[in-house]
């Protein structure tokens, strides 16, 4: 086995900065950080704009419930699954070009899923968004890191990126239905060309490059078996419930991920030019840090998946009166995220992060309670619950993920870093929503299995709460009142389901932070 411990080589030795900015440069990167923040700002947004355009599609393409998740999911697997290699290319190649690069990719997709004519093209497109998004996100921290060299104005900087990709993630459903209010649903991709290319033009200018000289070849074996693994797990649970979960497809896709992230872990391990550099795992302080990130996302990007649909589909609001009311998530998240920091040096991470696990765990526990006479305020409590757990548990976990990494390593750290908040976002959707739709599903199939309703029909209503709620107005009168209160229960007895699980994964997270989180971090001075 090849031997890779931590570089004991002193931070920087191995690091080239950029001197394009020379001397001024410290006095410009609060403008250069405000640029990495707008860029990384769309593309979380644009994993969760889409969610307010879903009925919209479903009744313009034509979706089902699987395809609406590949609509969500397919943007993150491509992304999640490339971050760890478009890290190591920033490394080895330059960040600045390749984070520009990214956003060249991110608007071409975004133009190609704005006039996308059905749900393969649009999936398509968005996977192709994701390739972008992929060599953005990794590049923002790594520059970050490289830029602010200082340990509390990195640590502000840190709280600054961290809050603004939680606002991205809790806003997107907000312009999404500002946009949908105003314009068609392509508008709301659209919205990122002029943005990349304002970005673009600024980081030409004000954004210096950096790399790690003594950086490794790109581990292409290692990129694809992580790619692969990722969306074969994927692909199970988001079809698991069309499918059927003993179905043989499912069960070969997800045993086949599993081996094909064995292979990967063991790849990764005895490779001279590791993608994932498996020894910072060794820190538990990089690793239950990690960790908690991803359930964090998993958090967020479930429950937003589930609340902008009963939003739309079962309490009846438009998209812009959906986005409003996802908003108080948006607006504590950033609030909090920024006091953050603070809080953890009186307190410690350990108790911050505990204390944003607990909550979201809570959130999630209230939210059981919701049934088809719940109206908004019934929800409120929790969705401002799960915007604070989320403020305090971002920023500390992901100071904590950078500070135990050389800076020569921050291209692969924050690969890694986002890495976990991407997959820790799919896994949200994929799992969450197909709790969602099992159950939606096998009750809407009981419900029609003794009536005479032809196929074409059972598999529209079936296929997706909104695709119920069609086929009940066509049918009008006091059958199509009863098969839409029929849908909308059995959409509130999944949502149920999913929020329960949800409970369950934060309540367990939390135990983990409090029982192996370091109550603090180490001087971020010093990186081990």
């Amino acid at each position: 086995m090849v031997n890779r411990s931590f570089d004991p080589t002193p931070a920087g030795l191995h690091e080239e900065r950029s001197t394009e900015l020379g001397d001024d440069l410290d006095h410009r990167r609060w403008a250069v950080l405000a640029v990495l923040c707008l860029t990384l700002l769309i593309i979380n947004l644009d994993g969760t704009i889409l969610n307010v355009a879903l009925p919209t599609i479903v009744r313009t393409l034509h979706a089902t419930s699987s395809q609406l998740q590949w609509m969500v999911d397919a943007y993150v697997i491509v992304m999640a699954g490339l971050l760890l290699i478009a890290g190591s290319l920033g490394d080895h190649l330059g960040r600045k070009w390749v984070f520009l690069g990214g956003l060249v990719v991110f608007a071409a997709g975004s133009a190609a899923s704005a006039f996308s004519a059905s749900p393969d093209q649009l999936i398509a497109a968005r996977s192709f968004m994701g390739i972008g998004a992929a060599a953005i996100m990794p590049s923002t921290l790594s520059i970050l890191t490289n830029v602010f060299t200082e340990p509390l104005d990195r640590a502000r900087a840190i709280g600054l990126w961290s809050g603004t990709s939680g606002l991205g993630l809790a806003i997107g459903p907000v312009v999404g239905g500002w946009l949908l209010a105003h314009y068609w649903w392509g508008s709301v991709f659209l919205i990122n060309v002029p943005i990349a290319a304002a970005a673009c033009l600024a980081a030409l200018f004000i954004v210096p490059d950096s790399k790690n000289l003594a950086a490794k070849r790109p581990d292409l074996v290692g990129a694809g078996c992580s790619l692969l693994g990722i969306a074969l797990l994927l692909w199970g649970l988001i079809e698991a419930p069309t499918r059927g979960w003993t179905s043989l497809a499912i069960l070969g896709a997800l045993i086949g991920a599993i081996f094909i992230i064995g292979v990967f872990i063991m790849w990764e391990r005895h490779t001279s030019h590791p993608l994932l550099e498996v020894s910072f795992f060794r820190s538990r302080r990089f690793s239950v840090a990690m960790g908690a990130l991803g359930l964090v996302l998993f958090a967020l990007s479930g429950g937003l998946f589930l609340f902008t649909q009963y939003f739309q589909f079962s309490l009846g609001y438009s998209a812009i009166q959906t986005g409003l009311r996802i908003a108080p998530i948006a607006a504590v998240l950033i609030v909090v995220a920024l006091l953050s920091s603070t809080l953890v040096r009186y307190v410690g991470t350990k108790v911050v992060v505990f204390a944003g696990m607990i909550l979201i765990a809570i959130g999630f526990a209230m939210l059981t309670t919701v049934s088809i006479h719940s109206t908004y305020t019934s929800v409120l409590p929790a969705l401002f619950l799960l915007g604070i757990g989320t403020g305090l548990a971002v920023a500390p976990c992901t100071e904590s993920v950078m500070g135990s990494v050389s800076v020569d390593l921050a291209g692969v750290g924050s690969a890694t870093n986002s890495t976990a908040l991407q997959i820790g976002s799919a896994l949200g959707v994929a799992v969450l929503g197909s709790l969602l739709s099992t159950r939606y599903q096998v009750d809407m199939r009981s419900l029609l299995s003794n009536l005479s309703v032809p196929a074409p029909v059972v598999q529209t209503t079936v296929g997706s709460l909104g695709g119920a709620l069609e086929v009940a107005h066509r049918l009008g009168g006091t059958i199509g009142a009863q098969l839409a209160t029929s849908a909308r229960q059995s959409f509130i007895s999944g949502m149920v389901l999913a929020v329960s699980v949800g409970a369950v994964i934060s309540s367990a997270a939390a135990i983990v932070v409090a029982v192996l989180l370091p109550a603090r971090g180490e001087d971020p001075t010093r990186r081990v």
